[in-house]
């Protein structure tokens, strides 16, 4: 029984079944009119690799990064606002981890148009820290992150008082379960993995108070 579960996992994406509906809870490329700002969440950096001399690498959701500076080309007006810091049990200082930061810089934002919240942990810091030194203006925000945690991002963003943004999901991961069955072990686990620790995520953050619904559509 366990090798045909084992097999059945290895050739069917059985994680796009856990996946797919976080993936689609929000329209990709929604339509935006004059943002004051976009928001993009960390996580999207790799910092295993010791040995890189400092050299930036991403993970699999550096999408995130690439939409970000894709919306800043678009809107030159709009600020950018990076927040995630280093997962610590403990609050660490802001100037400690700005692999993200230095990421957007490399890829050509200017200086003068990115804040940096480098003490969240969480996404409920992210959304609870980036709103204190968020600019006030005119506009939406835009929301940039992997649309797997679109839902608990809005939802946390939502809790902390936030209005008026738009969700601007990226790093798909999920799909049409007939067009990727295949030998895959390794992909089709992590992606279980990812989905259903998303699901907990949902239900942790809901019974926690740190997001407006279990499965939140938006503010309103």
């Amino acid at each position: 029984m366990a090798l045909i579960i084992m097999i059945a996992i290895g050739v069917i994406p059985v994680g796009n079944f856990v996946l797919n509906p976080l993936e689609r809870a929000y329209a990709p490329n929604p339509p935006i009119t004059q943002p004051a700002g976009i928001l993009v969440l960390g996580g999207a950096e790799d910092t295993a690799p010791a040995y890189t001399g400092s050299v930036a690498q991403v993970n699999e959701a550096g999408d995130r990064f690439i939409a970000a500076i894709q919306l800043a080309r678009q809107f030159p007006d709009a600020a950018v606002l990076y927040t995630g810091g280093k997962a610590a049990a403990t609050p660490v200082a802001a100037d400690t981890f700005a692999l993200g930061p230095n990421i957007l810089r490399q890829l050509g934002l200017p200086q003068d148009r990115l804040i940096v919240e480098g003490r969240s942990r969480t996404t409920a810091e992210n959304s609870v820290l980036s709103r204190a030194v968020a600019p006030k203006g005119q506009g939406p925000w835009i929301l940039v992150t992997s649309a797997f945690h679109m839902p608990r991002a809005m939802g946390s963003f939502c809790a902390a008082g936030w209005s008026n943004l738009v969700p601007f999901p990226t790093d798909y991961r999920g799909g049409t379960v007939l067009d990727q069955i295949g030998w895959n072990l390794a992909e089709n686990l992590a992606d279980l993995n990812t989905g259903v620790k998303e699901w907990v995520g949902l239900l942790a953050y809901r019974v926690s108070d740190r997001t407006v619904a279990f499965f939140p559509r938006g503010c309103n």
